[in-house]
């Protein structure tokens, strides 16, 4: 731009290669700059699309990348957009910083499982199958930790891999407590 209002849009011809040598610009960089330069910008019809979507709702506004593209390949489906191109994914997340749409995560995640290091890694039995034969052959669990007002509330289910059904829920205030709950349950030995 500076070397466009420098040499009066390429007419100073004379200035050209000098600005373009020192702004380490290339002179093909430079005419190409001059063909767009009264171009409308190829997104925008893509960029109103967006700004609509955010402005429809609240909520809208915490759109990410991934939700827009979501949002904006639904309405095409449906036939509210009609004549826009939607890109892929990267490009729909470049638009959204180009029009300020993008946003830092409120929070960060931070997962309740800490790695010891030192620690021996426990054995792959089930090798990524989780399907089985007979009720009670298979079963798994998982924790989940869920934000509340007083504090946080860790809920844990065995669930059986032959129907996927759970056979036992566990809640504490505490994830350490879980484990101290389940073994009275479910694992009574015989």
């Amino acid at each position: 731009m500076y070397i466009a209002i420098r040499t009066d849009d390429g007419r100073n011809t004379g200035k050209i290669s000098f600005y373009c040598n020192t702004l380490q610009v290339s002179r093909q960089a430079f005419y190409d700059y001059l063909e767009r330069k009264g171009k409308p910008w190829k997104y925008q019809p893509l960029a109103d699309a967006m700004l609509k979507i955010h402005d429809e709702d609240e909520e809208n506004a915490d759109y990410g990348r991934v939700r827009m593209y979501q949002a904006l390949k639904y309405r095409k489906e449906v036939g509210k957009l009609n004549g826009i191109n939607i890109p892929c994914e990267a490009t729909v997340r470049s638009v959204m910083e180009q029009i300020n749409l993008i946003h830092k995560p409120k929070r960060k995640p931070n997962g309740i499982t800490k790695a010891d290091r030192e620690a021996r890694k426990s054995d792959d039995l089930l090798k990524r199958d989780f399907t089985a034969d007979a009720p009670l052959k298979k079963c798994v669990t998982d924790i989940t930790e869920i934000k509340a007002k007083d504090g946080k509330l860790y809920v844990s289910a065995i669930f059986d891999c032959y129907d996927l059904m759970p056979n036992g829920l566990v809640m504490a205030d505490h994830k350490n407590l879980l484990g101290d709950r389940w073994y009275p349950t479910c694992c009574k030995t015989a």
